[in-house]
């Protein structure tokens, strides 16, 4: 073989491996893909060096999201970046935007001091004052919470029990006839609410996660009322067929909303099947809508949709466990759970389609990508988002008197960032966004009290405290 047959095989033989090592990487961390192609420029920890630092949000070639995308992809190479595109195809671009996203946000976290309300101390957020007042300890991974006519507080356990706190107090005893609940991984005992009208007939709203055939659960949406300190008068008022439970431990939701016009609406995750989301004969995924008595509304978007399933409001969520109706435009907000980055708050529409898991403003926990698109026709953009993830939770809209200057603003939870957040959105756009205190304890749940104060679960440790203002 002669010279340039030989320089000409080795030359094939280097852009095949240099082909196989790209699709190895596109398959492989995002962690690792920074690292072999821009570590030696901008520094293994993003902070600059050859080239500039990523962190710093000052950007040549525009800092959004389609910009960051276009420069890792045709380079610029004037100034000596080089082009990525033949070895990041776009889902790895899109992974790499997110990965800078989630290093500059650590970066700034680490520079900013947020409240932490322990002990006595008083928080001076934008608009109160306020320190965080414990109400009851002794719980185990409290999951819910929702108020009695009467002052008396509603807490679902996770492992399946009901609890009652009267008066701070929480009771030695749970709740007795309780449906026996499927706790493994995120599921157990779930959402808890009073029908809006409790005081005449007595209604109390649980869902679960119910076991179904080798090891197969989903939710369920059961009623019951309370009778010397049991549950009695129980109808299952939604379960799906047994043929549409899922295995697996993740995703069930799930939370309620009354409309006060007789409609009870509740979510369900896409119990990790992410497909499922898009499939209008399945249920997960969803948010539904039934009669407080569990009848199928004739006028829901897909009941004459054939194969449809006829609860079904909105599709295309992935994990949903916030869920609150605007007190002055009844508008209904969702906030559900991105998987690494992409989590949402949605005004959630009849019919409409969110976009999971074709659209997301996320990748996968491992680092590698799931799409390249964050936006597509047909689907709906989320109110706001998240990248890096916050592990947004429970919402609630501020209607007390206590707190009036956050009149009619949003409340979210979070889990991994131990945050709670005001949001302010007008006319279904986020204007606003604090963070009211960060880094004491997991926060599954908050609600506003009859009292007007605030009251969030937190896990770890476990316990129910509310916000008071301090004048």
């Amino acid at each position: 073989m002669d010279k340039r047959k030989t320089l000409a095989l080795t030359a094939g033989l280097l852009t095949l491996a240099t082909l196989a090592a790209a699709q190895t990487e596109r398959q492989g961390q995002v962690a690792d893909a920074f690292a072999q192609r821009c570590a030696a420029c901008h520094g293994a920890e993003l902070q600059g060096g050859q080239a500039k630092s990523l962190l710093d949000d000052e950007w040549k070639y525009g800092g959004d999201d389609a910009s960051l995308a276009t420069s890792i992809r045709d380079g610029h190479p004037k100034d000596g970046m080089p082009p990525f595109a033949a070895m990041l195809d776009d889902q790895a671009v899109r992974a790499m935007v997110i990965f800078i996203r989630e290093r500059a946000d650590s970066a700034r976290r680490s520079k900013t001091v947020f409240a932490k309300p322990l002990g006595d101390a008083v928080v001076t957020s934008e608009e109160h004052k306020f320190r965080l007042e414990l109400v009851t300890e002794g719980l185990e991974t409290p999951w819910s919470i929702a108020f009695l006519p009467d002052g008396r507080m509603l807490v679902t356990e996770k492992a399946g029990r009901l609890r009652i706190v009267d008066k701070g107090k929480l009771l030695p005893e749970p709740v007795a006839g309780v449906p026996k609940v499927w706790s493994e991984g995120q599921g157990g005992l779930l959402d808890v609410a009073p029908h809006p009208d409790y005081a005449t007939n007595g209604w109390i709203y649980l869902s679960y996660t119910n076991a179904g055939a080798d090891g197969s659960a989903m939710t369920r949406v059961m009623r019951g009322r309370l009778k010397d300190g049991a549950l009695v008068d129980q109808q299952t008022l939604y379960d799906p067929p047994a043929a549409l439970y899922r295995t697996g431990p993740n995703h069930f939701g799930s939370r309620f909303v009354f409309d006060g016009k007789g409609y009870l609406f509740f979510t369900i995750g896409e119990r990790d099947r992410r497909d499922d989301a898009q499939d209008l004969t399945r249920p997960n995924g969803k948010v539904h809508r039934i009669f407080d008595d569990g009848r199928v509304p004739e006028d829901n978007p897909f009941v004459k949709t054939p194969g449809a399933y006829p609860t079904i409001w909105s599709y295309g969520h992935r994990n949903p466990q916030g869920l609150a109706r605007n007190p002055v435009t009844g508008e209904l907000y969702d906030a559900e759970h991105g998987p690494r980055g992409g989590d949402e708050i949605n005004l959630v529409l009849p019919g409409k389609n969110y976009g999971w898991p074709v659209i997301t403003y996320g990748m996968n926990y491992d680092g590698t990508p799931i799409t390249n698109l964050t936006a597509k026709e047909g689907m709906e953009q989320p109110v706001t988002y998240w990248t890096p993830s916050i592990a947004v939770c429970a919402i609630d809209f501020y209607v007390g008197d206590r707190f009036p200057r956050w009149k009619n603003d949003l409340l979210a939870s979070s889990l991994a960032a131990e945050e709670l957040r005001r949001l302010r959105i007008d006319g279904g756009k986020l204007v606003k966004q604090e963070v009211l205190f960060k880094g004491i304890g997991r926060l599954r749940d908050v609600v506003v009290g009859p009292d007007g104060l605030v009251y969030v679960a937190f896990n770890v440790p476990d316990r129910i405290a509310r916000l008071v203002p301090v004048d």
